[in-house]
């Protein structure tokens, strides 16, 4: 039987050690030397918000779709599990939007039951046009998350983000919110957003940003790193085009130097090996998964040798 940090280990396979036995995410060769060093009691990596300088765990958690669901407890559940696997492992994020059906509300309930509001950073978006309308799609979501402030508001998708982007300035001001950003999902609005981060102050921009697609590389990480803007990254899977692509396929050998036990944890390593990136949150309604991506946060990561290695990899897959 394999070990638990063997780089043939399948993702399901290392969970189910992982859960069984409390293994840790790492590995030593025979030489002696550590690979990767990442423990499960290891604490989570952070980065700073530049704006603040406040401590932002590397890993958070998504919730479009996984939480847009009804009030029965066989379908909360899981989704209170990885709420409180997230926030007993060290993260904080939990991202959503009006978009999203009724995440805002499950999630607002969940950390409700779970007492742990205080311990979660809060973002949600605003998802319309006019500045009432934004108003109110706002209160609706401090509403539906119990809360009477949240850490991030975005405009999301830009959608008349000049109207919002006013209303966010001043919802600040009065403590409303600690965090004001802009958020797309596509590599083609990555230049309407660059043009946004040069133009206004902001905290925080949201973008997609994989292993797969990394056109935020060449000009969008770099423009957020100069500017001080945090850097929320979504679609880190491609909505799991990139564990398809990998099916069958065994780990290489030297993703363990940098702790990389499954495919979630390289994929994800290699977005939090770009220093510019603040924070990732890939969506999961399992609990297996969280714990999965938490391990991705802690040990070493990916240098630029490495990283470059992880690409050459890819494109000869």
């Amino acid at each position: 039987m394999p070990n638990a940090h063997s780089p043939t280990l399948s993702r399901a396979a290392f969970l189910r050690l992982l859960a069984g036995g409390g293994v840790a995410a790492s590995a030593v060769t025979a030489s002696g030397r550590g690979r990767g060093e990442a423990k499960a009691d290891e604490p989570l990596l952070t980065r700073p918000i530049p704006s603040s300088g406040d401590a932002l765990p590397v890993v958070g958690l998504g919730t479009w779709q996984t939480f847009d669901i009804g009030a029965g407890e066989a379908e909360r559940a899981p989704r209170r599990e990885v709420l409180k696997i997230l926030l007993e492992g060290g993260g904080k994020v939990i991202d959503s939007s009006p978009m999203y059906g009724r995440s805002e509300g499950v999630v607002g309930d969940l950390l409700a039951e779970l007492g742990a509001r205080e311990r979660a950073f809060l973002a949600t978006k605003v998802w319309t046009r006019g500045r009432e309308a934004g108003i109110a799609q706002m209160e609706q979501s401090l509403r539906r998350f119990r809360s009477e402030r949240l850490e991030l508001m975005q405009v999301h998708n830009l959608v008349d983000w000049q109207v919002h982007l006013k209303t966010l300035r001043a919802w600040k001001a009065e403590g409303r919110i600690r965090y004001l950003g802009i958020t797309h999902y596509t590599s083609g609005a990555l230049d309407d957003l660059a043009a946004v981060i040069e133009s206004e102050p902001l905290d925080f921009v949201q973008l997609a940003h994989s292993l797969a697609v990394r056109a935020a590389e060449e000009r969008l990480l770099p423009l957020a790193a100069d500017k001080g803007v945090a850097v929320l990254v979504n679609r880190p899977y491609e909505k799991g085009a990139l564990f398809r692509r990998v099916k069958g396929q065994a780990l290489p050998p030297w993703a363990a130097d940098f702790g990389a036990a499954t495919w979630g944890q390289f994929f994800l390593k290699y977005i939090l090996s770009q220093p510019a990136v603040t924070c990732v949150i890939p969506g999961t309604a399992k609990p297996r998964h969280m714990l999965d991506n938490l391990g991705a946060g802690r040990g070493r990561l990916p240098d630029a040798r490495e990283r470059e290695q992880m690409v050459r990899f890819w494109e000869e897959l």
